[in-house]
């Protein structure tokens, strides 16, 4: 078995260490755009084409599934890659984790990118899944910038000035960019009141790497030897994970478990 996951910068590894731990035994390929980055602030075209590069690069490994490891990509950009990929390579996006967030009750806030907060694509995901549920918008001023630099200064900044535009009363939060889920326990920590219940988080990375196996027929083996290889394109050149994914548990478990390709 052979996954493949697509990105512009590390946000993927939430993702991509989801699919380790459920199948320690299949083959990652991790598609990353360092040339290109970041994507955000692209124009949609640009962005596509830019996500069609990355995703053929890693359609060459000929993987079973790809995931597109990236909120902003798969807003973008999922549609243009299942026509060009589809039916031969099974494309799995990452939405928001809101219908599971709202199903809590709330309130809930959704942590999203400047670009994303507010945006059409946003509103339709919290009007089809949200109604009726007190939600706030929180845009993330810079967080998923300083995360991909690994930069605990900046980090600290950006999670602190998105908790401040956090409501009080707030008891669930959507990660609703990949890289935050990278430092989720640093988000629960800046937002958890004292006197209030625990803080409940929903990232998407798990139900993505489940859908991804679902896709292909696959069941989850964690018990599998941890026999996967990975496989690390840049811009389509074959290479390494960036230093600053170890940074994150999640770069560590790749590193550690996985024998390079």
């Amino acid at each position: 078995m052979k996954i493949a996951l697509m990105d512009s910068g590390i946000g993927l590894l939430a993702a991509t260490a989801a699919v380790r731990r459920l199948r320690p035994d299949a083959d990652l390929v991790l598609s990353l755009d360092p040339d290109g980055m970041p994507w955000g602030p692209r124009t949609p075209e640009d962005l596509t084409e830019r996500a069609l590069a990355v995703a053929e690069a890693a359609a060459a490994h000929r993987p079973d599934a790809l995931i597109v490891g990236c909120n902003t990509a798969t807003v973008h950009a999922l549609t243009a890659l299942r026509a060009r990929l589809e039916p031969d390579l099974p494309v799995i996006g990452t939405v928001p984790a809101i219908k599971p967030a709202a199903a809590g009750g709330g309130p809930l806030a959704i942590w999203a990118t400047p670009a994303t907060t507010g945006s059409p694509y946003q509103k339709d995901l919290i009007r089809n899944f949200a109604d009726g549920v007190s939600v706030s918008e929180v845009p993330c001023w810079g967080l998923a910038e300083a995360v991909e630099r690994a930069d605990e200064n900046a980090i600290d900044e950006a999670v602190a000035a998105a908790a401040a535009l956090t409501p009080e009363h707030v008891t669930t939060v959507v990660l609703g960019c990949t890289h935050y889920e990278l430092v989720a326990e640093r988000i629960r920590a800046a937002v958890q009141r004292p006197d209030a219940p625990p803080l409940a988080l929903h990232g998407s990375a798990g139900a993505v790497a489940a859908q991804a196996l679902r896709r292909i027929g696959a069941e989850p083996a964690p018990d599998a030897p941890a026999s996967g290889s990975l496989t690390v394109l840049l811009s389509g050149r074959e290479g390494a994970l960036p230093a600053s994914a170890l940074t994150y548990a999640e770069g560590r478990l790749l590193q550690q478990v996985t024998p390079t390709a």
